[in-house]
């Protein structure tokens, strides 16, 4: 099952140059060598380009590799917006604890509670859905130990698997998808990631507050802390502003063909991984939910609270803990689409920051999860050097 794995290849799995640098408050001295050599390695394996943020010591940096377009010179916008992926559930998964906390819900309520519709096993609850122990079948497929995916409602290969990216799709349509699948275990039991689950959060967060999850998402997140890189697009297809573009390729006819998925239709990801952000946003937001801005403490530690899922990683209500490295533990979630992959982990006394998106290069055959391999094994060098260097 998926929790084989390895928490690091879940975005890259489920969801599917030249250099420039710039700094912000370094002291002379600091020239980040390393995280610039760690971008540069990204490059070399295939991506189009790469942009980070780090907040250590030193102060705060920003630096990026790479190209905004295949076949142009200009460099990866260091403020650049991008598809943040499963990130994405950090944000839904705050709103929905701070319904919690107005007493709308509890995490222990049984999700057929609010959402009768979907006759979902009564065992089901709320803290399930976030913690991904429902047992629900994952929606855009299902990863297996021997590198095979069980798919989904999304093609995985082939020209169809671009079209797939550029259709509407409505949460309804992607749960009941899931839901004619069977479960994976018996709820609570075990754990595997699953985009469904947040469809299903999402749709809890408009039963309870009447209103669409993304009109929440901007009231309770994105005003109060002025994230104004930060959209839910729902079916808007552009990036507007800086951006990088992500590409993939496909074969056809034993070829492999290029394809830029930088316009895409992010319906299908929905509240499981639809919103486009910066580094910049990114930062300002796992600042203000660890450093309590945004959840009360006891829901702060709830979120917070993991499963355990190997001697390194634990996932907790939306959160990932990782230990990077002996006495380097980051928080916070990986996030991957076609054409993009993007992470963002602090410390948990928020002094060690870095938020990264990748954006792939037009030979990067998703439907080949050994193409994928470079770049997971390359990203998680960048987050080790970005979260744990001197």
């Amino acid at each position: 099952m998926l929790r084989q794995f390895g928490i690091a290849v879940i975005a890259a799995l489920v969801l599917v140059g030249s250099a420039s640098t710039g700094a912000i408050a370094a002291p002379a001295g600091t020239d980040r060598a390393e995280l610039q050599q760690a971008m540069n390695d990204l490059v070399a394996v295939g991506m189009a380009g790469v942009q980070v943020r780090v907040h250590d010591p030193h102060g705060e940096w920003t630096g990026s590799a790479g190209v905004a377009e295949v076949g142009r010179p200009e460099p990866v916008p260091t403020d650049g917006r991008f598809r943040i992926g499963s990130i994405t559930k950090m944000f839904v998964s705050t709103v929905l604890l701070q319904l919690v906390g107005e007493g709308r819900l509890t995490l222990d309520d049984p999700v057929a509670r609010h959402l009768p519709q979907f006759a979902l096993d009564p065992r089901i609850t709320v803290r399930m859905l976030l913690q991904h122990t429902s047992g629900l079948f994952n929606y855009t497929g299902e990863p297996q130990p021997d590198n095979t995916i069980v798919p989904g409602i999304l093609a995985l290969s082939g020209r169809e698997s671009v079209a797939s990216v550029q259709r509407d799709y409505r949460p309804d349509e992607l749960i009941r998808f899931a839901l004619t699948k069977p479960a994976l275990f018996e709820p609570g039991t075990e754990w595997s990631y699953s985009n469904t689950n947040y469809q299903l959060v999402g749709m809890l967060i408009e039963k309870l507050t009447g209103l669409p999850y993304n009109v929440q998402i901007y009231s309770r997140i994105v005003a109060p802390l002025g994230l104004w890189d930060t959209l839910v697009p729902g079916n808007w297809p552009e990036i507007v502003g800086p951006h990088a573009h992500g590409y993939s390729a496909y074969l056809e006819g034993g070829t492999l063909i290029p394809a830029d998925l930088t316009r895409q239709n992010p319906s299908w990801a929905g509240a499981a991984g639809e919103i486009i952000s910066s580094t910049r946003d990114l930062d300002s937001f796992v600042t203000a939910l660890l450093g309590g801005r945004l959840l009360a403490p006891p829901l702060l530690a709830e979120i917070r609270t993991v499963r355990e899922l190997g001697p390194s990683v634990g996932y907790g209500l939306g959160l990932m803990q990782r230990e990077f490295a002996p006495d380097c533990v980051g928080i916070g979630h990986n996030g991957g689409v076609p054409g993009y992959y993007s992470d963002i982990y602090s410390t948990a006394d928020g002094t060690r920051r870095i938020e990264l998106s990748v954006t792939m290069g037009p030979t990067v055959n998703l439907a080949d999860l050994d193409s994928v391999g470079p770049l997971i094994a390359k990203a998680q060098a960048l987050l080790t050097t970005g979260l744990c260097g001197e």
